[in-house]
C-alpha cells in the first residue's frame, strides 16, 4: 500500500473516530435517543475491508454498525441526524444507531439481532452466483454470534453451496459482559470453527489497516474465482462498554490499558511516520476530519424532525405499507 492510500484510511478512520465521539457527547447532552453501541477501536477492520471491496459487493453489519456503514459511503451528518431522530438521517429517523442502512451503496443493513444477518448474507452471495456478476457478500459479526446457530447454518450452508461470501468477526473479547472465552471451546471462536465445515479460517490484527486490506483483499480474489467462502477473525477491542448503559468495569485495567495503547489510529500513524509522511500531512488529515465532523453536528442539530406521515412509508418493496397476502 502506498502511503497516498493509507493517508486516505488514516483519514477516513478518524473521521469515523470523531464522528463517533461526537454520538458520544451528544447522547450525553440529551440530543441522541435511545441507547448507541460505539464502534470506537473497530475501524481498521471495517476501514481496511471496504478498501478491498468493489463498490457493489454487499456489506451487512452488526448494531455496532457505524463504522461499516461509513465505510462504505455514509457522511458524518447522515449518520449523526439519524441518531438524533432528524429528516436527513441515513434512514429519515427510522433506524436509529442500531439500524444504519445505506442500501443506494450495498451496505444493505445493521442488524440487532445477533447473526440473524449472516444467513442474509449467504442469500446475497447466492444471488450474485445464480447472476454470474462477481459481486461478494461480507457479514461482519461479533465474537458472541458464533454461539449462536444462525453462525453455524450460514457456514455450513455457504459451504456447500461454494458461494462468494466471506464471514468478518470483529473478535473484542466479549459477548456483551462475558468474554467469549469463558463461554467457547475453542480458543479462536470463529477461525478454529471453520474447519469443521471444510472453510478457510484465519486470524488477523483487526487494529491495523494494512494487515486487514491485504488480508481481505486475498480471500476475496479467492471467493471470486469461485473457490468459495472464508472465515477471518480480526482481533480487536472497543474502547467503551457495550452500550451507552455500560461502563464496561469488568473488564481489567491493565487488559485496557494494554490495548488503548494498540489504537488503530496510532498503528496507522506510525507507518505514515515511518514511511516518511511528515508529521504535519498527518496532523492535517486529522483537522480536516474534526472539521468535518464539527460541521455535521451542527447540520444535524439545525435539520428538521422527520414528517409523521412518512412513517409507514418504506415497509415493503413498493414504498408503502398496505397490508397483502
Amino acid at each position: 500500500m502506498d502511503t497516498a492510500e493509507l493517508l486516505t484510511l488514516y483519514e477516513q478512520m478518524a473521521l469515523i473516530r470523531r464522528t463517533e465521539k461526537a454520538a458520544h457527547d451528544l447522547f450525553l447532552q440529551g440530543l441522541v435517543k435511545g441507547t448507541t453501541h460505539l464502534a470506537a477501536g473497530h475501524e481498521a477492520i471495517a476501514v481496511g475491508a471496504s478498501a478491498a471491496l468493489r463498490d457493489d459487493d454487499y456489506v451487512f453489519a452488526t448494531y455496532r454498525g457505524h463504522h461499516h456503514a461509513m465505510a462504505r459511503g455514509a457522511t458524518p451528518e447522515e449518520c449523526l441526524a439519524e441518531l438524533m431522530s432528524r429528516a436527513t438521517g441515513l434512514c429519515r429517523a427510522k433506524g436509529g444507531s442500531m439500524h444504519l442502512t445505506k442500501a443506494a451503496t450495498n451496505m444493505l443493513g445493521s442488524y440487532a439481532i445477533v447473526g440473524a444477518h449472516l444467513p442474509m448474507a449467504v442469500g446475497a452471495a447466492w444471488s450474485a452466483k445464480l447472476r454470474g456478476t462477481g459481486q461478494l457478500a461480507v457479514a461482519f459479526f461479533g465474537d458472541g454470534a458464533t454461539n449462536i446457530g444462525a453462525f453455524h447454518e450460514a457456514l455450513n450452508l455457504a459451504a456447500v453451496w461454494k458461494l462468494p461470501v466471506l464471514f468478518v468477526c470483529e473478535n473484542n473479547l466479549y459477548m456483551e459482559y462475558t468474554p467469549i472465552a469463558d463461554v467457547t471451546a475453542v480458543p479462536r471462536p470463529a477461525a478454529d470453527r471453520a474447519p469443521a465445515y471444510g472453510i478457510p479460517g484465519e486470524v488477523v490484527d483487526g487494529n491495523d489497516v494494512v494487515l486487514v486490506r491485504e488480508t481481505v483483499a486475498r480471500l476475496a480474489r479467492r471467493a471470486r474465482a469461485g473457490d468459495g467462502p472464508a472465515v477471518l477473525e480480526a482481533e480487536t477491542y472497543r474502547h467503551f462498554g457495550h452500550s451507552r448503559t455500560d461502563p464496561a468495569t469488568y473488564r481489567p485495567a491493565e487488559e485496557v490499558e494494554r490495548w488503548l495503547k494498540h489504537d488503530p489510529l496510532d498503528i496507522a500513524r506510525g507507518r505514515l511516520i515511518e514511511a516518511g509522511v511528515p508529521e504535519e500531512t498527518v496532523t492535517a488529515a486529522d483537522e480536516r476530519a474534526r472539521t468535518v465532523v464539527r460541521e455535521a453536528v451542527e447540520a444535524a442539530k439545525n435539520a428538521p424532525p422527520p414528517d409523521p406521515r412518512e412513517a409507514f412509508t418504506d415497509v415493503w418493496a413498493d414504498g408503502g405499507a398496505a397490508w397483502r397476502t
